[in-house]
């Protein structure tokens, strides 16, 4: 586990003090690789028989606070771990950028290794450590090598984040604080807290909400989501591929590690609250999205859309909700990884993001729109693509527990069809632009191939072959349910005293 963390960063070091341009973007791709092969192994030994944390490596840091260095990787997070590890390699080799390469190499190895960090920590000082040096390295890509507005985009980026970031570490200071006053032992140990803190259920809700502003920011969930369009619209390449498929699942992951194991009674009552947020985030995101002129835009609000589906399984507190909610995080970040690399391809030929100007890119780039319209009918849920598995497990899970809900959110699914088959079509049929009929527009490479078949083989098998998957998932998920539905109700600190005494 260890390793997972410490190869990128001491390969960050290593790069960034690589002279070389060419010597350092190399070395930056190989640890990248290997970091990936890493998380393969850890994917292999899982035993998908248990539902708890394995691996598990624990060392006191600063034993006067209670605080350790624990990480610990179950079925929830071990698909996340494997998502950064197969996303970060495909970033790197699609990455343009020619100026800095050694410190663009070494930011994007350090945000790796902050977001395997953020999914394996066990000890929530150590989360929130990662939690927030995923922004520090965020900050300086799109600063430095984003687009126009690049620094706008930043800063809101940070600011935003940022913000979240003070009401989690009060409500991570408040948790330990409580812990100790009813202990006498201060710690920060997720486990520990999460099996002998005794909340009333107001402060439980309170403490849900402090954990869930930071994390629906990140996410990001309606209506905290103002800083993903101009963050998908600025950034470069690679970043924005990890930003949207891997750091928006971020927000998610703590929402399902932290919000459901710390405060399950609180999960439970404030759900319907929750489940309205993800309701209206799909609605507003495919509306939005609709009528975007502008193709990373359109990412970000359909994205919005889909984080909106995901929070729907997730408070539905069913085990097919939920799994269908770790599942779609997973599957979401594979096709919108594979969304925005055939956008950069296309920017790339046509040095421009909107819409318009495009048009019949099918008659010169077959086989760019086929690939597309793999990618396309994953985001749809076409049946046999790995979007399907998910959005069917969702509305399940949230039919069974809170149906009108997912009734609405149903509406979805058919809204995302209208707004992604008119942004393909748009794109690749219609008539030809008079620049594109004059100056050409040129095939997908065999380099491009490389970077985006591996997405779409992933897509077309976990639509027709998902058990690998929820093998892994359904054994946490289905514990972590079971801790919700059981969770004891204390109406005060007081009642909960009278209740331990007796």
């Amino acid at each position: 586990m260890n390793l997972l963390i410490f190869v990128p960063v001491v390969g960050a070091i290593i790069v960034a003090l690589i002279g070389s341009k060419q010597l350092a973007m190399s070395v930056a791709k190989v640890v990248a690789l290997l970091d990936f092969v890493l998380a393969v192994v850890v994917l292999i030994q899982f035993n998908t028989n248990s539902g708890g944390f394995q691996g598990v490596s624990s060392i006191s840091w600063v034993p006067a606070f209670g605080i350790s260095w624990k990480l610990g990787v179950d079925g929830i997070s071990l698909f996340l771990v494997l998502l950064t590890a197969i996303l970060f390699p495909i970033a790197l080799f699609g990455s343009k950028e020619t100026k800095s390469v050694g410190s663009y190499g070494a930011w994007m190895l350090l945000l790796e290794a902050s977001l395997i960090g953020s999914f394996l920590s066990l000890d929530l000082f150590g989360f929130f450590l990662m939690f927030e040096l995923t922004l520090i390295p965020s900050y300086f890509l799109i600063a430095r090598w984003g687009y126009a507005r690049a620094g706008f985009a930043a800063v809101k980026f940070f600011v935003y984040t940022f913000f979240g970031s003070a009401f989690l570490l009060v409500g991570i200071l408040a948790l330990v604080f409580i812990h100790q006053a009813q202990t006498g032992t201060t710690t920060f140990d997720l486990v520990t807290l999460a099996n002998s803190t005794h909340l009333s259920n107001t402060a439980q809700e309170w403490l849900l909400v402090a954990f869930t502003i930071a994390f629906a920011i990140k996410a990001p969930l309606f209506p905290l989501h103002t800083w993903s369009p101009d963050t998908y619209g600025e950034s470069p390449l690679g970043p924005v591929v990890i930003i949207a498929s891997v750091m928006a699942k971020l927000g998610i992951y703590g929402m399902l590690r932290f919000d459901l194991e710390l405060f399950p009674r609180a999960s439970s009552i404030l759900a319907p609250l929750l489940l309205t947020l993800g309701v209206a985030g799909i609605i507003y995101g495919a509306i939005v999205a609709a009528s975007a002129s502008h193709m990373r835009r359109f990412v970000a609000f359909s994205s919005l859309s889909h984080v909106g589906f995901i929070v729907l399984g997730l408070f539905a507190l069913t085990p097919q909700g939920i799994s269908g909610a770790v599942v779609q995080m997973f599957n979401h970040g594979i096709y919108t990884a594979a969304l925005l690399l055939i956008i950069g391809f296309i920017y790339e030929r046509r040095a421009r993001m909107g819409f318009d100007g495009l048009g019949g890119l099918q008659k010169t780039a077959p086989l760019m729109a086929g690939i597309a319209m793999i990618v396309v009918m994953a985001s749809v849920g076409l049946p046999g693509l790995s979007g399907f598995v998910g959005e069917f497990l969702i509305l399940l899970g949230a039919f069974l527990s809170h149906r009108w809900w997912a009734v609405v959110g149903a509406t979805g699914v058919v809204l995302s069809a209208v707004y992604m088959l008119w942004a393909y079509q748009r794109i690749f049929h219609g008539k030809q632009s008079e620049a594109i009929a004059r100056d050409g527009f040129k095939e997908i490479t065999k380099a491009e191939l490389a970077l985006v078949i591996p997405l779409v083989a992933l897509i077309i098998f976990l639509g027709v072959y998902p058990k690998p998957m929820l093998d892994r998932v359904n054994p946490t998920v289905n514990a972590l349910v079971a801790k919700v539905a059981h969770a004891p109700s204390y109406p005060s600190s007081a009642n909960y005293s009278a209740q331990s005494k007796g």
